[in-house]
């Protein structure tokens, strides 16, 4: 028996509106009265942090915000990410499953690719090939498609795919939202030229300067405000000046400080707590193998003056959880309060009173540094010296892995259970805090395949709280993602990174 996913008995689409705990200066003047009328034409130049000779054009391909954004562009995902991290159609105007969540079927939109051709099954067959090929591993949705069989997966008509998994996942839609699940012609070969059914066309690149594309008059979503887009690489400061001198109309992930001092030329527009900042200890080595010693340092740590210095208090507190306000969160579970005297005495059984422990750290991402130097005094408070030692910023995520035994970690928006994929499980690509137990991906898995939305939040629900409890992540803010629009720009949208509405150029227009 196929059932239709349970997002199709919500609506489908996302407003204008954000979801609650997301809020966004837009479309308003100063006095609080609504813009006028979208307007049509003009150019916009968007400014990200830059990633060099590192960019790329190859939608498979990419990990940096400024290459996402390009590929949001140009190209399109058969679903995408709404504001509470559910996914949303796109391409795929629906979708079902055959009752086991083992083979799907997704129909696909009315669209084109910008050389006229219509979109049909074999491009989604060919693109999800082409991005899990295994002699290509830079592909980074490669993981997530793994369990994907293209033997027995086929067309079933020009506008029909049948997608067939080797093991039940319920939620195997949210994973075609990823990052890098974009959809390509079929036979596409030259990333350099970029074809795909997205709001603008490929006009020029220039890796770690500039993308420029041009409206796409015959876009299924109705065509783009702006008649010309630019997408810029830029370090903080320059996005700082770029966009209050007048050089660039949008900066993306603008710092606490800069939305501070702004001016009243610049708009902040802020998704509120989106994003996670946390210490993550590696469980499988001195001294935070040890429980106690996990549990001593989370109980150490004063997030609210974290949050405060850090982020200048654009933010929430955390609790050792990724994902709060996104589907599946454990909500119910109590705040975790600071409590120096029973840290000191959990340090203190364990041996480590006196002793020293090296954070690594690097300027990869904004307060990394500050973070690790403030919450070493806070350490010292139990008699633990925390010894701050920097890496590249250009390299830490990779070193991060294997360098250290406490460090920063940063975490965009994405489901709760790509979370779980990507970082927590045995062979997880990005398992920063070494956390592997074979029972504990056994039960993801298990979870996983529950085709009751209700069930299945239950048993993840069991699976974080035993995160909180025992692992490595020690989450103590959740900054807001500001982004910065000159006063000529409407229609920005506050939505967390790497959701659908977030970069929505399309959307845009200058008054």
């Amino acid at each position: 028996m196929w059932r239709v996913s349970e997002a199709f008995s919500r609506r489908g689409f996302l407003g204008m509106a954000g979801a609650a705990g997301v809020a966004a200066a837009v479309g308003c003047g100063a006095d609080g009265e609504a813009a006028a009328q979208p307007k049509q034409g003009g150019r916009l130049r968007a400014v990200y942090a830059g990633g060099g000779a590192k960019e790329v054009l190859d939608p498979h391909v990419q990990s940096l915000f400024v290459d996402i954004a390009r590929h949001k562009a140009i190209y399109e995902k058969l679903v995408e990410l709404g504001p509470d991290l559910k996914p949303v159609p796109r391409l795929a105007s629906k979708w079902e499953h055959d009752g086991t969540a083992t083979t799907w079927r997704f129909s696909l939109r009315d669209a084109s690719f910008h050389d006229g051709a219509k979109l049909v099954a074999e491009d989604v067959l060919f693109s999800l090939a082409r991005i899990a090929d295994p002699a290509v591993p830079e592909r980074v949705a490669q993981s997530s498609l793994a369990t994907l069989d293209f033997k027995r997966s086929k067309a079933l008509g020009p506008s029909t795919v049948e997608l067939v998994l080797t093991a039940p996942n319920a939620e195997f839609p949210a994973l075609l939202a990823g990052i890098g699940t974009q959809i390509v012609r079929d036979g596409f070969k030259d990333p350099t030229k970029p074809l795909g059914t997205g709001a603008f066309r490929f006009a020029s690149f220039e890796a770690g300067r500039s993308m420029v594309a041009s409206r796409y008059d015959d876009y299924w979503d109705e065509p783009a405000r702006i008649e010309e887009l630019h997408i810029l690489s830029a370090e903080s400061e320059a996005r700082a000046n770029a966009v209050q001198g007048g050089q660039a109309e949008y900066a993306n992930d603008m710092t606490a400080t800069f939305a501070r001092t702004a001016g009243k030329a610049v708009r902040v527009v802020a998704a509120k707590a989106s994003t996670m900042q946390a210490f993550v200890m590696k469980v499988d080595q001195p001294p935070f193998d040890n429980l106690d010693v996990r549990l001593a340092f989370k109980l150490l740590a004063d997030r609210q003056r974290l949050v405060d210095v850090v982020l200048a208090g654009r933010g929430e507190v955390g609790n050792d959880l990724f994902g709060k306000g996104y589907q599946y969160y454990p909500a119910d579970l109590p705040a975790r309060e600071r409590d120096v005297d029973r840290a000191k005495a959990l340090l203190t059984k364990a041996g480590l009173v006196g002793k020293e422990v090296e954070i690594f750290t690097a300027d990869a991402s904004a307060g990394f540094v500050e973070a690790a130097t403030l919450f070493a005094e806070q350490v010292a408070e139990a008699g633990v010296r925390l010894k701050v030692t920097t890496g590249s910023p250009q390299t830490y995520a990779k070193d991060l892995l294997t360098k250290g035994a406490i460090g920063n970690h940063r975490s965009g928006a994405m489901p709760i259970p790509q979370y779980f994929t990507d970082r927590l499980l045995s062979h997880s690509p990005f398992n920063v805090t070494h956390w592997r137990r074979p029972a504990f991906d056994a039960e993801f898995a298990a979870a996983r395949a529950v085709t009751s939305e209700e069930e299945r939040s239950s048993r993840y629900g069991v699976l974080q709280k035993t995160l909180r409890d025992e692992g490595g992540i020690l989450a103590w803010g959740l900054p807001d993602y500001l982004v910065a629009v000159s006063a000529k720009v409407q229609g920005v949208q506050a939505a967390p990174p790497n959701t659908l509405d977030q970069g929505r150029f399309d959307k845009v227009w200058l008054a």
